[in-house]
């Protein structure tokens, strides 16, 4: 079934009886020649380019609750390009350029929305470093503008620019950013899959993975063992879990990171605006809601809830940013689980175990890298090569020293 404003006004005017389900709830097969773990956006991204971009067959991807339970629900739903060092950039504006034309190609309204981000600066320093991110962008290929304070206040007058501890002296512009859905980028890539032959096995929790002379041979699972020939693993905050059942410590923290919605406004954020002097980013929904969030909380979890200081400490960044937003009331909290890496970005490589490849580590980036990292992951499972624009990031890095360290604060996860 295509999608189209014609199909709709048919279905209108038939009582709306001709929609059949997105996707398949198929029996799993004995066996696979391709099997990817975690049903999130980037699982079903892999699973949609291997059979549609390398035209592999007999793919299934498990999922241990429903589609799009895991943090592919729980994120502020930014899409963005700007990054600074030569590991990350290309990657990240590959993925920009494939959101571009993700709707079109899914047949699938994901609610992309180029609104453009604006980053903050409040200090001179500051304006250096995002001056030089910027032309380490342009060096790249991707848009950027670097704005004085006029231009900052032609863009969002509502700000506070005088305040008295973080002033506003600029800031730093992707105008091709914006937001997107999460649940309907999930959605799409399941249907997109599905309609190209792909198995999609909810309510399917790995347990262990049977390994013999260094190669795995399947997964067991809540419904079986599961036969492969290839183990891609994308399971984001559980990565440690999965990839523990091979016998791996991967280099990476499990984190909570919250997220807030607000009542619905009347039309106020322009765009995604980030405060340069600490950890708060916000956007609005279609829906009028203020989207926003901040720091990691500073422990080690799995659990996919918060505590209240990172509650207040978000809600006091937003407050010293545009002091009118302390009347609107919050409606929802929820929290995903980030997979920190020592250095803040991202590994998508193989592993020890023959068969055996890990997608993960995406820590804030995970959403934002979805089309990319499916794209390139699925690059590896087919050709057992990395994609060009993820050949750093791989798992032996932390060995040889050649760390991607965006945010230049060394190896402390906590802090990326």
């Amino acid at each position: 079934m295509r999608y189209s404003g014609f199909r709709i006004i048919r279905e209108a005017l038939t009582g709306h009886r001709g929609w059949g389900p997105a996707w398949r709830d198929p029996v799993p097969q004995a066996a696979y020649d391709y099997v990817i773990v975690g049903g999130g956006g980037h699982g079903l991204a892999t699973a949609y380019y291997l059979a549609k971009t390398y035209g592999k067959a007999r793919i299934a991807v498990l999922e241990k609750g429903w589609i799009g339970s895991g943090n592919a629900g729980r994120n502020t739903t930014i899409i963005r390009s700007n990054y600074l060092l030569d590991g990350n950039e290309p990657f990240y504006e590959l993925s920009m350029q494939l959101w571009e034309g993700l709707e079109q190609e899914l047949n699938y309204n994901a609610m992309i929305s180029q609104r453009g981000i604006l980053n903050l600066c409040h200090s001179d320093g500051q304006r250096d470093a995002y001056r030089r991110r910027g032309n380490a962008m342009r060096l790249n290929g991707v848009d950027a503008e670097l704005l004085d304070r006029d231009g900052v206040r032609a863009m969002a007058p509502f700000l506070d620019f005088d305040n008295a501890r973080f002033p506003i002296k600029g800031g730093l512009v992707q105008r091709r950013a914006g937001t997107a859905r999460h649940d309907a980028v999930v959605w799409g890539y399941a249907r997109g899959a599905d309609r190209l032959g792909v198995d999609i096995i909810q309510n399917c929790e790995v347990t262990g993975m049977r390994i013999e002379g260094g190669r795995i041979l399947g997964l067991e699972t809540t419904r079986g063992f599961i036969g492969a020939g290839k183990v891609g693993v994308a399971v984001a905050g559980n990565s440690s879990r999965v990839m523990a059942m091979a016998g791996m410590r991967l280099p990476m923290e499990s984190h909570v990171l919250q997220a807030f919605v607000s009542e619905g406004l009347k039309p106020l954020i322009p765009g995604v605006i980030t405060f340069g002097a600490g950890h708060f980013y916000v956007s609005q929904s279609d829906k009028g809601g203020l989207v926003f969030g901040g720091d990691i909380d500073g422990y080690n979890s799995y659990a996919q809830r918060g505590n209240l200081p990172v509650v207040e400490d978000v809600c006091e960044g937003g407050m010293a940013l545009m002091p009118m937003i302390g009347r609107a009331r919050l409606l929802r909290i929820w929290g995903g689980i980030m997979d920190m890496s020592m250095d803040g970005s991202p590994i998508i490589d193989r592993t020890d175990v023959d068969g055996l490849y890990f997608n993960g580590g995406w820590c804030y980036g995970g959403f934002k890298a979805t089309p990319g990292s499916g794209l390139c992951f699925a690059h590896l499972l087919a050709t057992d090569s990395p994609q060009a624009t993820a050949a750093a990031m791989r798992l032996d890095r932390f060995r040889r020293g050649l760390l991607i360290d965006e945010k230049g604060v060394g190896n402390q996860p906590n802090l990326h």
